[in-house]
């Protein structure tokens, strides 16, 4: 199936592994141009864009932290210069610290709520006019199933990708007559490589949490966040949408 985003273009923040690898190489094989954000992870981004390149598709690889929105501003429009538009945002980028609460730090709470809210603010705020214009822009946030839910130990985390929910439903409402779509994909526990350790240490427990009887994969998040960026969902908007094998049923 055709999913029509040959020549789109589109930005993943937090690209250059996990999920939001597996979301680049799957719009980069629907024929999309992939502009990769990565903040530290300049060898993988670096790679991932290797690869890309290898099976014929188009992408660049794009340092900025979407905390600051100096930097998120510079590189929208570095990304506008080099690919001559913006049709797709992938707010993938964000921080976890999985702590009890009352052993946070004002601190812990700040980074997390920096990169998770304000990073997604950021990301929307530059990328929106480019959207806009080009008449059939999408909007998608990726958060985890804690923001609907509740989970111990990430509260913070939870709390602030609850704002990027109603962040996303809002400007469904405000962009809508563009044709911009803007909607929010909540996952499960997807099993990366940022939490191995932890993951691997406590696996027989969690995956008794999932009637699936599995934890998650990029590859399950992928081809939801692909259809969500293409013309076939161009009236789906402002919903949020559970990929966490049974984990919620809300």
């Amino acid at each position: 199936m055709d999913l029509g985003l040959r020549d789109k273009v589109a930005v993943v923040t937090g690209g250059a592994s996990g999920v939001g690898r597996e979301i680049a190489m799957s719009l980069a094989a629907e024929g999309a141009h992939v502009a990769v954000n990565y903040r530290s992870s300049a060898k993988d981004a670096e790679a991932l864009v290797g690869d890309i390149v290898a099976k014929g598709g188009n992408a660049k690889a794009y340092k900025a932290d979407v905390a600051d929105l100096a930097a998120v501003k510079a590189m929208v429009d570095e990304i506008v210069k080099d690919f001559g538009g913006l049709n797709i945002l992938i707010n993938n980028a964000g921080l976890a610290i999985r702590q009890r609460f009352l052993e946070t730090k004002p601190e812990d709470w700040h980074r997390q709520i920096d990169a998770c809210l304000y990073g997604a603010i950021h990301c929307c705020y530059a990328a929106a006019p480019h959207l806009e214009s080009a008449k059939n822009g999408r909007l998608i946030s990726v958060i985890g199933d804690s923001s609907r839910v509740g989970e111990s130990g990430l509260a913070i985390v939870a709390a602030a990708r609850a704002g990027v929910v109603a962040l996303m439903k809002s400007l469904a409402r405000e962009l809508g007559r563009s044709g911009t779509t803007a909607n929010t994909v909540s996952l499960g526990l997807v099993e990366t490589p940022h939490d191995k350790d932890w993951v691997d240490a406590n696996r027989d427990k969690l995956i008794k949490l999932y009637p699936l009887r599995r934890l998650g994969l990029p590859g399950d998040v992928a081809p939801m966040v692909t259809l969500l960026a293409s013309p076939h969902s161009g009236w789906i908007t402002g919903q949020v949408l559970s990929i966490s094998g049974g984990f919620s049923m809300v």
